[in-house]
């Protein structure tokens, strides 16, 4: 009588779970925080100044083009929708700041009017981009 040895043996297996946790919870952490760069949707040549001082926070953009048009969030806005849309965006994030970035051929009337819906809107922190030299 022969016998058969019929082998038991247990198939190593790994567990997942604990290292699937750790990369969830690893990207969840890179995703919150991230910082976003943010931009205006267009190109501006912007004019030098020697007493430019960089500033970080500056999260409400908007852009003026030499031919006058209006960008805020990369997209055209009238002139008349720049104060409804500021207050949107500053409603998002009320410690937010507006930086201006007008080119340098752009009519200091637009400019003007922009900054005046921006202060119309609620918003006193308003810079206007420059370039160093």
């Amino acid at each position: 009588m022969r016998r058969k040895h019929h082998g038991t043996a247990e198939e190593a297996d790994i567990d997942m779970t604990p290292m699937l946790d750790i990369v969830f919870i690893m990207l969840i952490f890179f995703i919150v925080t991230t910082s976003f760069v943010k931009e205006t949707g267009i190109d501006v040549s912007r004019p030098q100044a020697s007493t430019t001082e960089r500033q970080e926070r500056g999260n409400i953009l908007i852009a003026i083009k030499p031919n006058g048009d209006v960008w805020i969030a990369k997209r055209k806005v009238e002139l008349r929708a720049v104060r409804a849309n500021v207050e949107r965006l500053h409603a998002e994030n009320p410690e937010g700041t507006v930086v201006i970035i007008a080119d340098k051929e752009a009519q200091t009337g637009t400019l003007v009017e922009v900054m005046d819906q921006v202060r119309l809107a609620g918003v006193y922190n308003v810079s206007i981009a420059a370039q160093n030299p």
